[in-house]
């Protein structure tokens, strides 16, 4: 099953417990779907929620709203039934919003261009913890909720852990020679797994994040941009040159490819709420929705969806903020309960 989305999208979320998804656009532009596994997908909603790209999406509030990040600087909630905008924060960040996710039912976490990570409490309707913690784009972040720990990658080929707790940045490892693009928490809460720009694996050992404990490198030369955990041991990884592959932790192996979504790069990875459906995006405009039981069948299972796509698709969508490296570290962190107007927001969720 697959989606024409018309325009190159970076971040895609399924709703936490109906069978819609929401896209977010290169133009700026959500598009929300429902879909269905004996239908085509509907388009329920298409919104210009951004002046720039929009980057990262996340439903919040149990699926009331979609909040969004953008190379703008702002965040946007926006209201699922209506479209209609809930509450705007121009000044999320001071560079370009690139990701979002979920922390606990009232918190959500950032991460902008200039490696700053922020968290956001729904309740108190403020930004609650600020970490200047990367010298380089904050890529992807998780959540251990047990210990209260938020993780993050960057460009600047570091894994840094934020204490939500005490407010400060508890560890952060060496610096590696490749980006860190995607990150899951695995074994338990054991082992930390992040894909690299190279295509390596680096295994951390938890309270060890120093330095990686274990490399795998069967994917290599391909990026890992995008990773999901689909139990304790194995993991789906998206990579530069369009597989999808189903890959065992420890012991370390490919154990097949499950799709082709294209010959380009896949985006972003995102399981449906039942996790029946996996969804990918990737440069071809298009979102593709993977039947889980038919993908994780056998062997050979590898497909490669020869749909077409947009007549403009020949042309280049860009980002007019790509990321960058700033150059200058920035480490630390700072509470955030003396907080300026520009960091708040939710007082209309």
């Amino acid at each position: 099953m697959e989606i024409n989305l018309g325009k190159l999208a970076f971040d895609i979320d399924f709703h936490p417990s109906d069978k819609l998804v929401a896209a977010g656009l290169i133009s700026g532009d959500i598009h929300l779907y429902r879909y269905s596994t004996d239908s085509q997908p509907q388009r329920l909603l298409e919104v210009h929620a951004h002046s720039e790209s929009c980057r990262a999406v996340r439903f919040i509030n149990d699926g009331r709203a979609i909040l969004t990040g953008s190379p703008d600087c702002s965040i946007l909630a926006t209201d699922v039934e209506t479209g209609s905008t809930i509450a705007r924060l121009d000044n999320a960040h001071e560079d370009a919003v690139n990701r979002l996710i979920n922390l606990t039912e009232l918190t959500v976490a950032s991460g902008d261009d200039g490696g700053c990570i922020k968290v956001w409490d729904t309740r108190q309707r403020s930004c609650s913890n600020s970490f200047d913690v990367h010298e380089d784009y904050v890529s992807d972040m998780t959540f251990a909720s047990d210990a209260m720990k938020l993780l993050g990658t960057s460009g600047d080929g570091t894994l840094s852990v934020c204490n939500l707790r005490t407010n400060k940045v508890q560890a952060q490892s060496e610096f590696s020679e490749d980006e860190l693009l995607s990150i899951v928490i695995m074994k338990n809460g054991r082992k930390v797994v992040c894909g690299s720009q190279t295509g390596t694996l680096l295994l951390y050992s938890w309270g060890c994040f120093k330095d990686c404990s274990d490399r795998f490198i069967d994917l290599s030369p391909n990026s890992v941009d995008a990773m999901l955990k689909l139990d304790e041991d194995r993991i789906i990884t998206g990579s530069e040159n369009g597989l999808i592959n189903l890959i065992g932790i420890l012991p370390n192996r490919v154990i097949q490819p499950i799709a082709e979504h294209s010959e380009y790069p896949v985006e972003r990875l995102a399981f449906s709420h039942d996790r029946k459906f996996l969804g990918s995006i990737s440069h071809d405009h298009l979102l593709k929705l993977w039947n889980m039981d038919d993908i994780l069948q056998g062997p050979g299972s590898a497909q490669k969806n020869e749909a077409g796509v947009d007549s403009d698709s020949d042309e280049m969508d860009l980002d007019v903020h790509p990321r960058k490296n700033k150059g200058t570290k920035r480490k630390g962190s700072s509470n955030g309960h003396a907080l300026s107007s520009s960091n708040t927001f939710f007082a209309d969720l």
